[in-house]
């Protein structure tokens, strides 16, 4: 089957999973950060590397199972359709769980006082919508991360297996058959707890001197 390049490039710019144009941007604008010194820089991370992460262990698990019909399979608009229903609801749980550890490691580590986790997701979840969240799993993560805030001890969460939940998120949401996914969960848990261990290391790196005493 002859790839029409620009067909691809179309159906992967509307559904919004172009890596080179929607991740590789995150990092050239990452890479400016030498530290956090305002709560817009926090923001401005812990949106950045939820959908970093999200995006790099659902593509990087979806081109390892389909191998080389990855591209092929890039073409069918019901495919994509799915690709991008999981996108956005792992996302949601991605930065539910970074909102939590950022603001559990400050509180903790750094003494913070003020905290903002709550205005922080929020305004990042509102700002998603221009991306094309759609309004159902807006409403879906907002009223989960508004659920689960209610029960977490900002003192010890970021110690306490803080990304299980966008883990489960990725293993559920991701399209591929059952059966299949059954044999890969251990692969798949390991791939995102390895990308949001990355993150917790550039985070403390660029709070070091941080401290709200």
């Amino acid at each position: 089957m002859k790839l029409n390049l620009d067909k691809l490039r179309i159906i992967l710019r509307n559904t919004l999973i172009d890596v080179w144009e929607y991740v590789i941007p995150i990092w050239k604008i990452s890479g400016l950060f030498k530290r956090i010194k305002s709560k817009k820089d926090l923001e401005n991370f812990i949106q950045e590397r939820s959908a970093h992460v999200t995006q790099t262990t659902l593509y990087g698990y979806l081109k390892t199972r389909i191998g080389v019909k990855y591209i092929a399979m890039m073409e069918d608009e019901r495919f994509l359709k799915s690709i991008n229903i999981a996108k956005w609801n792992i996302y949601t749980v991605a930065l539910a769980d970074c909102s939590f550890y950022v603001y559990s490691y400050l509180i903790s580590e750094k003494n913070l006082k003020e905290n903002d986790c709550k205005e922080i997701f929020l305004n990042i979840l509102e700002s998603e919508k221009q991306n094309g969240l759609d309004e159902e799993i807006y409403n879906k993560g907002k009223n989960a991360f508004l659920n689960r805030i209610e029960n977490v001890d900002f003192k010890k969460y970021y110690l306490e297996n803080p990304f299980k939940e966008s883990g489960d998120a990725l293993y559920y949401w991701s399209p591929i058959a059952d059966e299949l996914k059954t044999l890969d969960r251990k692969i798949v848990l390991n791939s995102i707890s390895l990308k949001w261990g990355l993150m917790k290391d550039e985070f403390k790196k660029l709070t070091r001197d941080l401290n709200f005493n």
